[in-house]
């Protein structure tokens, strides 16, 4: 493809060069270019890629996306002059793999709890209902049945733009997709086209990169901001922040809710350990979810299926059928009856709502063990609102580590016994090793009782120091359940 063809649309300051020049890929990673390549230098939270200008020439790149115009330029080489280039490689990748985002159904879940559920709820759902369908989430990527491993909530722009296209080619008629703030932030949707977004909730997480709250709210908002009048809006009523999100969109706006008065509307009739009876605009139906959180979830894939014309009955049919994400309140039980459940709960929010809905199901002797931990070269801030949040719903809390990565787990643990106030000391304590802290629960639980593994959910690993190790929650408790 041609450079000028790939330009369109774009807002150019300058070009010095040629953009007659044939581009075969693109790259934003020094590492990846090659002779053929247009490279987008990108000046991101870690690097600059102006820095590797030189080095990409070096490497046959005849052509460069920069926001700084060197000093020096190469005879031969294309520069092409931006106000923002991360906005740029979104608009650019999508039109370098034909807009595929034109020719498929789109639609983004974000919010700070639920992404990964609904997205995948929806992609369960409209498979029930007989599409082919894509999903892009923080536990996998697919095409139609086809399983690509996800590496981030949201893949880059280049990423993005081959699995759409990959999805186009191979008749996908809809593509259900989690949209993180960073993803916002960083421009990696731009170019995309949306048919609708989804609002789940808004809670404390992510302050690190954002740094303040508002900044995390207006990220979320940026979203719904940029949605063209033929796509909807679909946000939760009972969230304070619901309304915002909806504030200057130009789509279709639509709310659901299960207390505040929205267009699409539910309540709990009953909850079980294996499921709920919900009453979803005046008709009852059973599901494979637990919560009065996933309630909500299982509203906004009903509202976003109406929304996107699908039959009353046969979504409701199909909801009663499907099932969550992986380790979304996974359910294990033991020989001697001990109730395991594995959840990705990594926030305070998170955590008060799958605790109050374990407290909510349990009857009165059955005793609840969490066993938590937080996340290194996170947000600091929400370690002792974790622990304090876990103890008030809680008969032990077990403090962990979840996923290091390059901070000492000691000072993580630290950070979160810093939550726990002195009258509630004797009933949490610490142990380092994760996989001991589960043993731990197993060995203190009594028939009946009921373990919450929070924090880590589907993940297959834990990184320490850089390094990935393999380490599955679940198979942890189901090793140390076998064992009884």
């Amino acid at each position: 493809m041609k450079l000028k063809e790939l330009l369109h649309a774009i807002p150019v300051i300058q070009v010095e060069g040629s953009i007659d020049i044939e581009v075969t890929s693109l790259c934003f990673d020094s590492r990846e270019a090659k002779e053929g390549a247009l490279f987008v230098a990108i000046k991101g939270v870690h690097t600059d890629g102006h820095l590797f200008l030189e080095q990409v020439i070096g490497q046959g790149v005849e052509g460069v996306i920069v926001e700084e115009m060197p000093e020096t330029l190469q005879g031969g080489v294309t520069y092409v002059l931006v106000e923002d280039s991360a906005y740029v490689l979104g608009v650019i990748a999508s039109n370098f793999y034909g807009n595929p985002s034109n020719e498929i159904k789109l639609v983004g879940v974000t919010g700070t709890n639920g992404k990964t559920t609904v997205a995948t709820l929806l992609y369960n759902l409209f498979g029930q209902l007989g599409y082919q369908v894509g999903l892009l989430s923080t536990v996998e990527n697919r095409i139609a049945s086809r399983i690509i491993p996800a590496t981030h909530t949201t893949p880059d722009p280049i990423s993005l733009n081959s699995l759409l296209r990959a999805m186009v080619d191979e008749g996908c008629d809809y593509c259900f997709m989690e949209v993180s703030s960073h993803a916002v932030v960083q421009q990696r949707i731009a170019g995309l086209r949306f048919a609708g977004g989804i609002f789940t909730n808004i809670t404390h997480d992510h302050l690190d990169f954002h740094k303040t709250f508002d900044n995390y709210i207006k990220a979320k908002k940026k979203f719904f901001d940029d949605l063209d009048n033929c796509a909807f809006a679909l946000t939760n009523a009972d969230d304070k922040n619901g309304a915002i999100m909806l504030q200057n969109t130009f789509a279709h706006r639509k709310t659901y809710g299960l207390h505040n008065l929205a267009d699409f509307k539910a309540r709990v009739v009953e909850s079980h350990f294996d499921g709920m009876l919900l009453q979803i605009d005046g008709h009852e139906v059973w599901v494979k979810l637990v919560g009065g959180f996933n309630a909500y979830n299982i509203l906004a894939v009903y509202g976003t299926a109406i929304l996107l014309e699908q039959e009353t009955v046969k979504v409701l049919t199909a909801l009663s059928e499907i099932s969550g994400a992986e380790g979304r309140f996974e359910t294990i039980r033991s020989t001697k009856g001990v109730f395991g459940i594995v959840d990705y709960a990594h926030t305070p929010d998170a955590v008060e709502n799958v605790l109050e809905t374990i407290k909510g199901l349990r009857v009165a002797d059955q005793k609840i063990i969490t066993v938590l931990g937080c996340g290194g070269d996170r947000d600091k801030t929400k370690r002792p609102e974790m622990a304090k949040v876990a103890l008030k719903y809680s008969d032990k809390l077990i403090i962990t580590s979840d996923n290091p990565r390059t901070e000492d787990p000691l000072q993580i643990i630290k950070d979160m016994e810093a939550g726990v106030a002195a009258d509630k000391k004797k009933n949490s304590f610490s142990i380092t090793d994760r996989r001991e802290a589960i043993r731990a629960a197993c060995h203190l639980a009594m028939p009946g009782d009921i373990i919450l593994i929070a924090g880590k959910g589907h993940e297959k690993y834990q990184e320490i120091n850089g390094v990935r190790h393999h380490f599955d929650d679940r198979e942890e408790l189901e090793k140390t359940f076998n064992e009884e």
